[in-house]
């Protein structure tokens, strides 16, 4: 029963984790190696979902080194949360291409898509990151040398806040998180203003775009106003770490 128990919690886990490390661990329970047989049969269902997820309506962002628009992180990756629309990857695409057209050199990095497979399950920690229907950008950043490229000042890209006025009360049951103990340790590193006014502006343009959660203070700080951006509330996760932006 102890068994039984342990392994479906580790199944559960790992299927709110990756979507497919549950099925991963199922067959690895067939074998005596399971961490061994675990990891093989994890990266043979990752592969092999590429080609499979179009068929579901998902197409994953490439997440190989070169071009204008690569995933943050192999971990993404590691844990298919690249997915997403096929319209939505063309945006993605055709926004890294006018920045690196307009700023040669640009690279935009995807953070959290969404799972390949299934509408509705959800990628933990966000609330609607469910459908396909978005993604999160990573910010760009200078340092003293000017634009550093693939660069952001957190190992994922996300939870280096930017300080700024915010009117959202201090509350302990809430996913705004301040993470102010972590602040320290990430790269000093400022917000690059000119491809940021530059990815507002034509997000702002697009179309395709109907929503982009962005904190209002940076907003304020490029001296935007547009009503599709949208301030995500006070009980979800901050938004002056990346962009979120959907169609």
């Amino acid at each position: 029963m102890l068994a039984f128990t342990r392994n479906t919690v580790i199944v559960v886990l790992l299927t709110m984790l990756s979507q497919l490390g549950g099925i991963a661990w199922l067959i690895a329970l067939l074998f005596k190696r399971r961490i061994l047989v675990f990891s093989g049969a994890h990266i043979v269902l990752t592969v092999a979902t590429l080609w499979i997820a179009p068929v579901f309506g998902r197409v994953p962002i490439t997440c190989g080194a070169g071009g204008p628009l690569q995933m943050q992180s192999w971990f993404y990756c590691a844990l298919n949360r690249q997915y997403v629309a096929p319209e939505l990857r063309d945006v993605a695409v055709d926004l890294a291409i006018d920045l690196e057209t307009v700023f040669p050199g640009t690279v935009t990095l995807a953070l959290d898509g969404n799972f390949p497979f299934v509408s509705g399950f959800p990628l933990l920690p966000h609330l609607s990151h469910h459908d396909g229907r978005k993604l999160d950008i990573a910010f760009f950043y200078k340092d003293a040398s000017g634009y550093k490229p693939s660069a952001t000042r957190s190992p994922i890209g996300y939870f280096a806040f930017e300080d700024g006025p915010t009117q959202c009360p201090q509350a302990w049951l809430t996913l705004r998180w301040d993470l102010k103990w972590l602040q320290p340790f990430w790269k000093k590193m400022e917000l690059e203003p000119e491809r940021m006014v530059a990815t507002i502006n034509w997000l702002a343009k697009e179309p395709r775009v109907g929503k982009v959660f962005l904190e209002p203070h940076l907003l304020d700080r490029y001296g935007v106003s547009h009503p599709k951006f949208r301030f995500q509330g006070c009980r979800a996760a901050r938004h002056d770490d990346h962009f979120h932006i959907q169609l």
